[in-house]
């Protein structure tokens, strides 16, 4: 049983995660291959060339379980890592739940989110393979900022594509990235042939993920010594973020605590939630819990409770190599809400092929509950949720108070991904009443 009165355990710097865990090594069946466009056969090492560094393509085909952090990455990791792990005893009392919930909160690094935990490592293999510029979308601004942030560490140039519902939506977080010394515009833009396109086809288009990574994509494969950099679905994206889990069972069995009964964690493309809920699966794998690992995706783009599970694109103009994942389609425009790092039409091919196999559950989660349970959390934690981790908060509100209804008292562990204080102009709106549900 955990201490009442503790209420958040910190690591010491000598007990990160010296290893990035890879969850295919365990899989009970393996995930479907990635499939080049053209021939429909998988994919081999050559036909990513182009777009990535070798040392991240063998991480992305990759069967060992563990694969070392290199000590670069790690000491820069030491900037934000380990992050801390709360018991939320305020929000138990706010909510009168007989539940015990705790989360992981990765808004402490240098950008307030989980990204950079890969767009430092992604930005080191392209520094090491000779590479000099690298291209990118971002939704939020999330993923585009800890990109940013890594490429002026390793002295590469980044520009970034950032969907234009966020670009206008939220313009601090552009201005976080050209702090970092990013080049931004917003998507579709005239910048590409991409672009050009989706422009011509959807003149009043406020913008989309699979829109911002056909151009990004574009722009790489025309430069020799640029790469494209994607912040989440990938394996590799994946990999990188188990940091966070591997962290969060250790600090839950130092809480004294027995194994999580429930995790709730948001997923758009899947990074957060694989970073957080791969190691967690492991444990159910080799029988020392039983988890429910639930994944909290936003009903404007419910690709996994809603979604059919097939092969596609990954952008909106075809360029991508054809991925096995739960999709709405590549032609999908999610409606403009403010989690702009969810509004993406598929998922992870990992994480579907989680939920595929029953390893993992799913929820949609409508705007207008999403922010209420931000806000709910904000005022009983101190800390204001991105908008994308209001997603995994509802979710996990929500079974609290069943637990409270059915006499229970379950351990959740939520994924909180990251900070909402750029998010602010979205709160003004729910608070003012003029947000729109979805």
């Amino acid at each position: 049983m955990s201490d009442p009165k503790q209420t958040k355990v910190v690591l010491d710097e000598s007990q990160m995660p010296t290893h990035w865990y890879n969850l295919v090594a365990d899989l009970p069946t393996p995930p479907p291959p990635h499939l080049h466009p053209g021939t429909n056969q998988p994919l081999v090492p050559e036909d990513l060339a182009a777009l990535f560094p070798m040392g991240l393509i063998e991480q992305e085909a990759s069967t060992e379980r563990w694969i070392e952090i290199p000590q670069e990455v790690h000491d820069i990791y030491r900037l934000w890592r380990p992050s801390p792990f709360y018991r939320a005893h305020r929000l138990e009392k706010a909510l009168g739940t007989t539940a015990r919930i705790y989360y992981k909160y990765e808004g402490a690094s240098p950008v307030g989110s989980h990204k950079t935990n890969s767009a430092v490592p992604q930005a080191y293999f392209n520094k090491v393979a000779g590479r000099t510029r690298l291209t990118t979308e971002t939704g939020a601004g999330q993923w585009g900022s800890a990109l940013a942030f890594a490429c002026q560490i390793f002295g590469l140039s980044c520009d970034i594509w950032q969907v234009r519902s966020s670009y206008e939506g939220k313009p601090y977080r552009h201005v976080l990235m050209e702090t970092f010394g990013a080049s931004v515009v917003a998507s579709p833009s005239e910048l590409t042939e991409a672009g050009r396109m989706l422009r011509e086809q959807f003149p009043d288009t406020t913008g989309s993920l699979g829109m911002a990574i056909s151009e990004a994509v574009e722009a790489a494969a025309k430069d020799e010594n640029a790469s494209y950099s994607l912040g989440s679905v990938l394996n590799h994206v994946a990999l990188h973020q188990t940091v966070i889990g591997q962290e969060a069972l250790k600090q839950l069995a130092l809480f004294g605590e027995r194994p999580a009964d429930y995790l709730f964690a948001c997923a758009g493309g899947g990074s957060n939630l694989a970073g957080i809920s791969f190691p967690f699966i492991r444990e159910n794998l080799e029988g020392r819990a039983e988890t429910r690992i639930i994944a909290c995706e936003p009903k404007a783009a419910p690709s996994l409770t809603e979604g059919e599970y097939t092969y596609d694109f990954g952008d909106t103009a075809h360029l991508t190599p054809l991925l096995k994942m739960y999709s709405l389609g590549a032609d999908f425009v999610p409606a403009a809400v403010h989690a702009g790092g969810l509004r993406y039409h598929g998922m992870s091919p990992l994480v579907s092929h989680c939920y595929h196999e029953g390893l993992i559950g799913a929820i949609s989660v409508r705007q207008l509950d999403a922010f209420e349970a931000g806000v709910l959390f904000a005022r009983a934690e101190g800390i204001v949720p991105a908008s994308e981790s209001n997603h995994a908060i509802a979710g996990a509100i929500a079974q609290a108070r069943k637990a409270t209804e059915d006499g229970e008292s379950p351990v959740i562990v939520i994924g909180v991904s990251g900070s909402g204080q750029l998010d602010l102009p979205a709160y003004a709106e729910f608070l003012a009443g003029d947000m729109a549900d979805s």
